[in-house]
């Protein structure tokens, strides 16, 4: 079948239909709200940008959620969760508003940092809760092209925000007062999704067990999850290998942050390392389109597992490429294919997950994934800033990334033969 006719009958789906779109405005107002974050702290004139900057702030940024995490998966299998959807939009929109207000009196300090690292946290548990629900609104034979389609046009709803919220920077120019307006955009779509999600019924989404039946709180909850997802080896073996992934891909975005900013163009020259990271991200944003076409293709000849360690394989050759040759088209066109690899093996890994794990458990497992993803992300932010110069180029860093794709191919290789549902 081909990709237009499987994408045609995930869209015929209302419930995917309505969850689909909630989350596509909700990603896009996360793309302007990042990029208001990042004209704040990377491309301000008046800031500078350095390796341990960019790691403190991608730790700011994931780090919370990995500890709510527990909790937040306990949540997910305990409250409907469309109404998890609704309220952590809603309570976004507010908190926006807040870091819009402060921005806007030029308070950046510790004040703005708590309450971003507030709205970054509730962000994943929305995300967690959509990865939960998306098993409910389409059968289990069109999961692949549902996890093709809803992550990766959400991550491309997510640029395509950056990239609105970039030309209106453009437009009014760098300053407090442009990122506190793009700020106001941002909270103007959370308001947005939360208003869509109503159009979801309130139990469509499950869990389906009566109060009384669903699990306990805390981190004996997360830990139930844990063990059923080790019961469950195709999928506890995806999520370790994607916890490798993402561990490198997090230095390697960082990495790319200090490169457009300090390495390819003055480090005085703001704008155009704003204008080349844009189109750094809007190369990865064409890789992302891409697999969403590719993967399920793909799935057919070699498995969700053959993928997985086939995308690792090609990312360790571009990342081995950048020790020896690298120039701008090279670094743009080695972002279009990390971005292939990033989103085809996270398509898979998505299903995977999806398919062996039981509903009553989605919301705990969702939540272990994303802290693993974010964990992952943290400790690589963490290497960054002590092994990366100011530039962001280093020959050795490059070799360490291309070697740890390398070991995951081989590694989940040798265990992930055809991977099948269970039942």
């Amino acid at each position: 079948m081909t990709f237009v006719s499987d994408l045609r009958t995930v869209l015929r789906g209302r419930g995917f239909r309505r969850l689909f779109t909630v989350r596509l405005v909700s990603q896009g107002s996360d793309g302007a709200f990042q990029a208001a974050l990042a004209s704040l702290v990377f491309f301000s004139p008046e800031r500078a940008a350095t390796a341990h900057a960019a790691a403190g702030a991608f730790a700011v940024s994931v780090l919370p959620y990995t500890l709510v995490g527990p909790f937040a998966g306990v949540l997910l299998d305990r409250w409907r969760r469309r109404q998890v959807l609704l309220a952590a939009n809603l309570v976004r929109t507010v908190m926006v508003l807040g870091v819009a207000a402060l921005v806007a009196q030029h308070l950046v300090g510790p004040p703005l940092y708590a309450v971003v690292l507030a709205c970054l946290s509730v962000n994943r548990f929305f995300l967690s809760g959509v990865g939960a629900s998306l098993p409910r609104v389409v059968d289990t034979d069109e999961l692949v092209m549902a996890n093709a389609v809803s992550p990766t046009c959400g991550t491309i709803m997510a640029i395509a925000g950056a990239g609105v919220a970039y030309g209106v920077r453009e437009l009014l120019g760098a300053g407090d007062g442009t990122d506190a307006i793009l700020l106001l955009l941002a909270a103007g779509g959370y308001a947005a999704s939360a208003l869509l999600t109503l159009r979801l019924r309130a139990g469509q989404l499950g869990p389906d067990r009566e109060v009384e039946q669903r699990p306990a709180d805390g981190l004996q909850a997360i830990v139930d999850g844990a063990k059923h997802l080790y019961r469950r080896r195709p999928a506890w073996d995806a999520l370790a290998a994607m916890g490798v992934h993402r561990f490198a891909y997090g230095i390697t975005v960082i990495t790319t942050i200090l490169l457009c900013r300090n390495y390819f163009n003055a480090p005085s020259d703001v704008d155009a390392g704003v204008r080349l990271l844009a189109l750094a991200f809007g190369a990865s944003a064409v890789g992302f389109g891409f697999a969403a076409l590719l993967t399920p293709i793909a799935v057919d000849r070699w498995g969700e597992g053959g993928v997985i360690w086939r995308c690792f394989a090609v990312a360790a050759v571009v990342e081995a490429v950048f020790i020896t040759w690298f120039t701008v088209p090279v670094a743009l066109t080695g972002a279009l294919l990390l971005g292939i690899c990033a989103q085809g093996s996270k398509i898979c890994v998505d299903t995977i997950v999806q398919e062996f794990v039981d509903d009553d458990y989605r919301g705990r497992v969702f939540s272990f994934y994303d802290m693993v993803f974010n964990l992952a992300f943290v400790v690589a932010a963490a290497v960054a800033a002590l092994l990366l110069p100011t530039d962001g180029y280093s020959r050795g860093m490059f070799a360490i990334v291309s070697m740890l794709y390398v070991l995951a191919a081989f590694g989940y290789g040798r265990t992930a033969s055809v991977v099948t549902a269970p039942g």
